[in-house]
């Protein structure tokens, strides 16, 4: 299969490497312009791409990194936002290649202290079927098992396909933790660890690409520069795909 490049961000809610800069939209189209751009991912996930609070409203404007990218922003649907003012679902959005046919679109509230959402779509590249979705877990590990399950569960009554799960999986441990055990999900999400945070030197693989069989993940490559490091507390992690 012809390779698909992926790309997964928290953005930090364009609030910069930390919360005494201030929010600067301008950071992150920076950085996506002369950092991610170049690398032309078939999917790009970020997290915390809208504000904390009610309405969520957001942080970036969707169109135009779809724009800057080529891809496009299936989340356009107000339904698959938290509100008409957001980019994403509890600040988790998805930009996708326009030869990715989407044959079906979700959104799964994850149960959690402060609002957390899956954002799923169900997909056909070339001919092959794959699910895409993304989230930001909790910090909690018995909140994370209860996120991961319901995700799980959600994805148990659906047709079966490859998953591809990419986020901000908020857990250090290599192997991904009970959450994303076969037990729990129901089937076994795997791919390589790479440090990502804090993002002047990393040391917790906290943003993760990951897929279950027959799907692998080939390759992942943390991305740095100076634009990057001003722009979020998290560096970008970037996967080759195949199915």
């Amino acid at each position: 299969m012809p390779a698909f490049g992926c790309i997964t961000w928290n953005i930090h809610r364009g609030r910069g490497a930390n919360d005494r800069s201030g929010v600067d939209a301008k950071r992150i189209y920076q950085a996506i312009e002369t950092d991610i751009a170049p690398l032309e991912p078939h999917v790009l996930a970020l997290q915390e791409a809208d504000e904390e609070l009610r309405p969520h409203t957001q942080v970036i404007n969707p169109s135009y990194v779809a724009d800057t990218l080529g891809l496009t922003h299936p989340q356009s649907d107000p339904v698959l936002r938290t509100s008409a003012q957001s980019c994403g679902f509890f600040g988790s959005v998805l930009f996708i290649h326009p030869e990715i046919e989407i044959t079906h679109r979700a959104v799964v509230d994850l149960p959690g202290h402060w609002h957390r959402g899956a954002v799923i779509l169900e997909t056909l590249w070339r001919g092959t079927p794959m699910r895409i979705a993304t989230a930001h877990l909790s910090r909690l590990e018995l909140l994370r098992i209860a996120q991961m399950r319901t995700f799980g569960q959600f994805i148990m009554r659906r047709p079966r396909m490859p998953t591809l799960f990419v986020g901000d999986i908020n857990d250090w441990r290599p192997w991904s933790g009970l959450a994303f055990s076969r037990g729990l999900v129901g089937t076994r999400l795997t791919g390589p660890s790479r440090a990502t945070f804090p993002v002047a030197r990393p040391i917790l693989p906290l943003d993760r690409i990951l897929i279950d069989a027959p799907g692998t993940v080939r390759a992942t490559r943390v991305l740095d520069s100076p634009r990057l490091r001003r722009a979020s507390d998290h560096r970008p992690l970037w996967g080759d795909i195949r199915l």
